[in-house]
């Protein structure tokens, strides 16, 4: 947003936004603290729910029709800058990072000719000495240019969209850090999952050694030996069933889950279903089990355009109209709701309760609908 022009106040300079976002630790040890690469790695692209999640919300905003004061700024939102959709790659960082940077590039005659979103990890505000944001700094394969935030009329060259952050002048606060543990705990759930499969899907049991009258207890060698071959031919999915003959007064004796461990595998859905509260999207559109929140899918969707994606192009939209104004006088962008499939319903419901007003005129009516 524009920050320019308001009335100054003594404000700290503030860090490279390369800082750690979040922590990763396994239950019962001390968190493990990420970088933002690492954190994005093992949340985004190892956690199937996020990334459902993130891609659900920015691809539902990337593809909401708008709807401008000049069509020329709706051509210039939805065009692809670099092989990446606008407002979907800002719907995506704001998710993520909780902040996302346009800048503006002109053509010869000085008019905007590509809006391209920056990387945000690779963006650091840089500050005047009254704590205002005058240039952003951005670093890439080793070198770093300094990006002005005005060009030399004035006009806003960069614009800068950030989600609440209460604790910070400069930087949005994004949601995947405050799902981390969450994400955390479900990515340890797949991977006890995992392990449990490779132990052809079933807990595992004791070899139990009955030395009879003899009283004669298996060597050292001889319990290495047991061991090497029941890993070899018995572990693994592959070898899932198969039977088990024991001799020399062997005996198996198979192990059953305790409610702990039970526990720790529904631990994984409820982690999944805090995941998708942090993003703001229902569980029940991502298929988890035991979500009844909402009556059915459609039900879901018309929440999730209504409590997450319209607000997050709102505040996209909004941002990238004052970041235009310069070149275009009361630009405006929003999205058409009248043409968003998942709000048919709402429309309906509008149009019968203003078809109902008889003490309405037909002129009053239309205003009503918003169809001038």
């Amino acid at each position: 947003m524009n920050w320019f022009g308001r009335k100054a106040a003594q404000l700290p300079a503030r860090p490279a936004l390369s800082r750690v976002y979040g922590t990763y630790g396994m239950m019962g040890s001390a968190p493990a603290p990420l970088s933002w690469e690492a954190q994005v790695r093992e949340g985004y692209l190892g956690n199937a729910i996020v990334q459902r999640a993130v891609r659900l919300v920015a691809e539902a905003a990337g593809s909401a029709p708008l709807v401008a004061s000049d069509p020329a700024l709706v051509a210039l939102v939805s065009a692809n800058s670099g092989g990446q959709g606008l407002v979907e790659t800002l719907a995506a960082q704001l998710l993520l990072h909780g902040n996302g940077y346009v800048q503006i590039l002109t053509d010869g005659a000085g008019a905007p000719a590509e809006l391209f979103a920056l990387r945000p990890e690779r963006v650091t505000v840089e500050a005047d000495s009254r704590g205002w944001p005058v240039a952003y700094r951005y670093k890439a394969g080793g070198s770093a240019a300094v990006l002005p935030a005005e060009d030399g009329a004035g006009r806003v060259a960069v614009v800068h969209v950030k989600a609440l952050h209460p604790l910070d002048d400069h930087y949005g606060a994004g949601c995947l850090g405050a799902a981390a543990g969450a994400i955390a705990s479900h990515n340890a759930a797949a991977k006890w999952n995992a392990a449990l499969l490779e132990n052809a899907a079933r807990p595992s049991g004791a070899l139990v050694h009955d030395p009879g009258d003899k009283g004669m207890p298996l060597s050292a060698e001889q319990v290495d030996r047991l061991r090497e071959e029941l890993a070899e031919s018995f572990a693994g999915g592959a070898n899932a069933g198969r039977p088990l003959l024991l001799e020399g007064g062997l005996k198996w004796q198979a192990l059953s889950l305790s409610p702990a461990e039970m526990d720790f595998l529904a631990l994984k859905d409820s982690s999944a279903r805090e995941i998708a509260m942090a993003f703001g999207v229902p569980p029940m559109l991502l298929g988890l089990p035991g979500d009844a929140t909402y009556a059915n899918y459609r039900e879901a969707n018309r929440a999730l355009w209504r409590l997450t994606v319209l607000p997050l192009c709102a505040k996209i939209l909004g941002a990238i109209s004052q970041g235009l104004a310069g070149w275009f006088a009361g630009a405006e962008l929003r999205v058409d709701l009248d043409k968003v499939p998942a709000l048919a319903e709402d429309r309906m419901a509008l149009w019968r309760e203003v078809s109902a007003a008889d003490w309405l005129t037909a002129d009053e009516k239309k205003a009503q609908l918003g169809l001038g």
